[in-house]
């Protein structure tokens, strides 16, 4: 994985509560990068809670958008040039998959340089992606959770009963075959 440090990021969707602003937007505001967070255009006051949270965490340059997945709006549009977007456990709903990777795809097209780093939780061996990477002509690699230490049982921290399965995908635009999604 690159170095994400300098590079302009967006978040999708911003896990804007503080403890989603404090653990993942921070960090990269501090290594330089130019960070953009959103959420629902739909959840006006959720929005709102993120901007509060950039606020009480000293990061009142970050700018906070409404992006709905599956909807092409002036805000996505007129988005600046991206580097990564991520977005952690956005493959929640299976009723939404197709939405965040149809938003995605509109972003790598815009940004043909860019990467979508997305993690998520496996809930049932029915739901995949594969299909919708492929109609919407992606590509994806697997990256080891063990490449940066996050193999363990209690991932991040979290004493939640059970084995959970967590992945990290890199999703680009297809260009050449890859191995391991």
């Amino acid at each position: 994985m690159a170095c994400m440090c300098g590079r302009q990021q967006l978040f999708l969707p911003s896990m804007c509560g503080h403890t989603g602003v404090r653990s993942w937007t921070r960090p990269s505001w501090r290594c330089g990068c130019k960070v953009l967070l959103s959420d629902s255009a739909r959840l006006p006051l959720c929005l709102e809670n993120c901007r509060r949270s950039c606020a009480a965490n000293g990061l009142e340059t970050v700018r906070v958008l409404g992006l709905t997945w599956g909807e092409v709006s002036p805000d996505l549009v007129l988005l600046p040039a991206l580097d990564i977007i991520l977005g952690s456990d956005v493959f929640y709903e299976p009723e939404d998959f197709e939405d965040v990777i149809a938003t995605v795809t509109f972003l790598l097209k815009k940004n043909p340089r860019a990467e979508f780093w997305t993690t998520y939780q496996e809930r049932s061996a029915d739901w995949s992606i594969e299909a919708l990477l492929h109609k919407w002509q992606l590509q994806c690699a697997s990256v080891p959770l063990i490449s940066f230490n996050a193999n363990s049982a209690q991932l991040a921290g979290s004493t939640l009963p059970g084995r959970h399965t967590v992945q990290m995908l890199i999703v680009s635009l297809k260009t050449k075959p890859l191995v391991g999604c």
